[in-house]
């Protein structure tokens, strides 16, 4: 299944045609509603298809959901087509390749790097952020140090693809503060959430960011409230888009938070959605989304614009789904 295929819609089809937020789509409860026995897997985008496959392999052999996580977005890390994850990502406006990754686990242990750069799997630095030290973030060149005295992979940045996009580009915006479009050709980060056969939450997320972004610029993937949040006592949720609108409200926090009122999850994602919106006068172009999964099991998404979506596995079940009907159900 190829991840360009699933892409059909335009920014431009995106904002004639949908004038309200979005559903993605919810799924109803799993068995034994209060507390999951059955693993669950889910994440961003139609990529989140091969990674899930990867996370599946650690949660089907009774695995933690925390290393399912971990494996599950290394597959887009390492994924050399992908322009907004990883090896493949798009620079900043300098041609620097800087990356951002967050992992959580059932226990409200995170660990977290920002602004790395060669590093072939951020997300796996951040976890070791999280065991091997007292800190939550590391950012910069002390994130790459530690990453290389840890002797994680490194790769070199940008690919040759990705330079000649880069220069091209350079040519044709010469103003200091362009602003690229944000869409899926821009700024599919991958989060994904993960329960395990013991009932165990644990949530990652990972990306290159924003195109062409200034130097030095970090968005809501690698902060712990805003790209990922995990509460065992009620479920996780992480979000992809605009990273600034998503850390004005403190976005997967908050997702948490409506679930811990008892709104299932693509409630709860609809709200923090409609809590973005309130918080600017102008969403033109302003993209963002989320994905939940709470203790039960049930899952759910919504965003501001049509075209988001994410993949789920379970023991008996694998889907995406694309631009859905705003009551569809599994």
């Amino acid at each position: 299944m190829k991840r360009r295929s699933f892409f059909k819609f335009s920014l431009a089809t995106a904002f004639t045609s949908i004038l309200k937020p979005q559903s993605i789509f919810g799924m109803q409860a799993l068995k034994n509603p209060g507390r999951n026995s059955n693993p669950v897997v889910i994440s961003t985008w139609s990529h989140g298809i091969e990674a899930n496959e990867a996370a599946w392999k650690v949660l089907g052999n009774s695995g933690s959901s925390l290393d399912a996580v971990e494996q599950g977005v290394k597959i887009t890390e390492s994924d050399l087509s992908n322009r907004s994850v990883g090896i493949g990502g798009r620079p900043d406006r300098t041609g620097h390749v800087t990356v951002d990754a967050c992992i959580m686990d059932e226990r409200s242990r995170c660990g977290a790097v920002a602004c790395i750069e060669g590093i072939l799997h951020p997300i796996s630095v951040a976890r070791a952020v999280m065991e091997r030290t007292q800190h939550v973030m590391l950012v910069g060149e002390g994130a790459k140090s530690f990453a290389l005295d840890c002797g994680f992979e490194t790769c070199k940045t940008p690919i040759k693809e990705v330079k000649k996009d880069w220069k091209e580009w350079k040519k044709e915006n010469k103003e200091a503060f362009e602003k690229p479009v944000i869409n899926h050709e821009n700024h599919d980060t991958i989060g994904m959430l993960a329960i395990d056969a013991k009932g165990n939450i644990s949530g990652s997320c990972t990306t290159s960011g924003w195109a062409y972004k200034l130097p030095g610029r970090v968005g809501d993937s690698p902060i712990i409230g805003a790209g990922l949040f995990i509460d065992n006592e009620v479920g996780g949720a992480c979000a992809t888009g605009m990273g600034e609108a998503i850390i004005r409200i403190a976005g997967s926090h908050t997702v948490v938070e409506f679930m811990r009122q008892g709104h299932h999850p693509e409630k709860a994602c609809k709200l923090a959605v409609e809590r973005i919106i309130s918080k600017h006068e102008d969403v033109q172009g302003l993209q963002c989304g989320f994905i939940a999964i709470d203790k039960s099991g049930q899952v759910g998404g919504y965003s501001v614009y049509n075209g988001f979506n994410y993949a789920m596995k379970s023991s008996d079940t694998e889907k995406i789904l694309i631009d859905a009907p705003f009551d569809r159900k599994w």
